[in-house]
């Protein structure tokens, strides 16, 4: 199979994979917590483009490896080793969690299913642990739509409903005092499979209305199938939720809980502010494990990664990378900084195809959080419409290979879209965006989904021995 396979970029139906990723793993927790083990299905989740309409073209797969088997895992003792494989792992069964304070049990894990292989960023696999889900339905003092239909909505969005934003700990504080703080606001997901079966997940309280926040891949099937979803909170109270809308392209989702209006409200942050080596906290159920907290540093930022199964839930995003213990049932779960604000949501971790229980792959310790800037923005849509959109320009773009390349490459172009109007050709070599170097496909796919529809943005290309700018409106598509 060939080093580099096509990505069509955001919002292109039908025409091949997008060009923007963001890091993003599934994590489920086994039937019971679980000794140390763990499992996850991968899903893809970046900038704004990637599409349910999107098509992908065969994934590229390491040396080794199929299309029906996946990749294989490194040699032993090969060096040097060869580059990490994707690895996507899916949950089996999950029962509502123990109470507090119970031993964890031993369950067999199901037959990892597989992902996805992305040899195109930083030649490292990522594994989304499928954590389950929530949303949910009802009225709030004529704010919230109680609509069967339309659980949770609210008219005015984030500015409608009580978000903090102050700092806990102005001044900082340690591991013992940020967990304090952000354990009340901090819960396990349940979602509850057709077949009997389920996934558990994370998440944290949005605001006072009984709003929460979490990943995609958690609630996904559960919603799909209409199965149950609850969410639990630290002291181990049950609340029933349903799902307000979900972003598969951003791997995020909004749950609803009529009941869980008195749960406390996470404080939202700033990624932005964050400089890498600063200390990190990430809080959440890992193998179902409620309420655990690791922590570590931002071991780098805007790092450009993908996730996904299939075409149809990849995700791409410009994550936040962290060395904070992130496992399958993190996912969804805030990654906190000193001052105690939620910086980013737990969604993925990378893998070097080396195995635990049942050949799974373990932490290694390079995990990947969505920024909180993004679930803003993503979560205000989706309180007004249901719905979340993300920017496309309508053209495919080759992926694959190896990282840190001279640009991406356009492969085609679609008649009427934004790219055709932009001047944009097969071919070209975009080489920056907005002034920022593009190494890749991925990260021109991830560069773009960091921006809005509507915006107006500047691609750097080379055509041939010449470099010219072009600026490109951004259309929109909804998902």
């Amino acid at each position: 199979m060939n080093d580099e396979h096509d990505r069509e970029l955001p919002g292109q139906p039908e025409q091949g994979g997008d060009a923007l990723v963001s890091p993003s793993a599934p994590f489920a927790p086994p039937t019971e917590p679980p000794a140390p083990q763990h499992r996850a299905d991968a899903s893809e989740t970046v900038g704004p483009g990637a599409a349910s309409d999107i098509d992908e073209t065969a994934p590229i797969l390491p040396a080794g490896g199929s299309e029906e088997t996946g990749p294989v895992a490194p040699a032993a003792q090969q060096w040097p080793p060869p580059p990490p494989s994707t690895r996507a792992f899916s949950q089996g069964a999950v029962p509502p969690p123990p109470p507090p304070g119970a031993p964890p049990g031993h369950a067999r894990p199901d037959r990892p299913r597989r992902g996805l292989p992305w040899p195109a960023v930083a030649l490292m696999a990522l594994v989304v642990g499928l954590l389950g889900g929530v949303g949910g339905a009802a009225a709030y003092d004529g704010w919230i739509a109680d609509d069967d239909d339309s659980p949770g909505l609210v008219s005015g969005g984030l500015d409608q409903v009580d978000v903090d934003t102050e700092p806990p700990l102005k001044d900082g504080g340690s591991v013992t005092r940020v967990a304090a703080e952000m354990l009340p606001s901090t819960v396990q997901i349940v979602a509850e499979f057709t077949d009997g079966t389920g996934a558990t997940g994370s998440g944290f309280v949005l605001d006072k209305q009984g709003h929460i926040i979490t990943n995609n891949h958690v609630v996904a099937q559960a919603k799909d199938e209409k199965g149950a979803i609850q969410i639990v909170d630290q002291d181990g109270n049950k609340y029933d939720a349903e799902v307000v809308g979900r972003s598969p392209v951003y791997d995020i989702a909004v749950l609803y809980s009529k009941d869980a209006t008195s749960l406390k409200p996470a404080s939202l942050g700033r990624s932005q502010a964050l400089r890498v080596g600063d200390p990190v906290v990430a809080i959440g159920s890992p193998l179902g494990l409620s309420a655990t907290v690791t922590s570590g540093i931002v071991s780098a930022l805007n790092r450009p990664v993908t996730t996904g199964d299939t075409a149809d839930d990849s995700s791409y995003i410009n994550a936040i990378q962290t060395d904070a213990a992130i496992n399958p049932g993190n996912s969804g779960g805030p990654l906190v900084d000193r001052r105690g604000q939620v910086v980013g949501i737990n969604s993925a971790i990378a893998t070097n195809g080396g195995g635990t229980v049942d050949g799974e792959a373990g932490n290694i310790g390079v995990g990947f959080a969505i920024p909180v800037e993004q679930v803003r923005v993503t979560a205000d849509q989706i309180l007004r419409t249901g719905e979340a959109q993300y920017p496309v320009i309508g053209a495919k773009v080759v992926t694959g290979g190896l990282p840190g390349g001279d640009g991406a490459k356009l492969d085609s172009i679609v008649d009427g879209s934004p790219a055709e109007d932009a001047g944009l050709e097969k071919g070209d070599l975009v080489t920056a965006v907005n002034g920022v170097k593009v190494t890749d496909g991925i990260s021109l796919i991830v560069a773009i989904r960091t921006h809005q529809p509507g915006e107006t943005i500047e691609f750097t290309i080379e055509r041939g021995e010449d470099e010219k700018t072009v600026e490109v409106t951004l259309d929109g598509e909804t998902g």
